[in-house]
């Protein structure tokens, strides 16, 4: 599924399928997207799960809505020139499928790093 950017939110369209939905969170998308796959499929009597489903949004969308993650920490994080990762961040350059796994293992990196935080709340 392609995900993209809108105005209320976010859209998902496959390419192969004639199948699109939407969704103001990338949660809600992504339930959405569920629902709308196997209605599609319902007919073959051919079930989807969340693991069978692929979400691509390119780097200049997935920049504008995770604002927390700042394309120059990343490119710190990963080893990569941070005026390079500007350029695909903002469209005017496609990473190679070599520079798009190191971008998305830093990501998942981060990701992972966050998820094992703890905060501490003192009265």
């Amino acid at each position: 599924m392609i995900v993209e950017k809108t105005n209320t939110g976010f859209s998902a369209f496959a390419e192969d399928f004639p199948i699109f939905t939407t969704g103001r969170t990338i949660p809600e998308l992504m339930d959405n997207t569920l629902e709308a796959v196997n209605l599609h499929f319902e007919d073959e009597n051919i079930k989807i799960n969340q693991e069978n489903l692929r979400f691509e949004i390119d780097f200049k969308q997935f920049f504008l809505h995770y604002r927390v993650l700042n394309s120059k920490f990343l490119a710190d994080k990963i080893g990569m020139n941070p005026a390079l990762l500007s350029h695909y961040v903002q469209g005017r350059k496609k990473p190679s499928e070599k520079q798009t796994a190191k971008i998305l293992s830093g990501i998942h990196q981060i990701g992972q790093e966050l998820s094992e935080i703890n905060l501490i709340h003192r009265h």
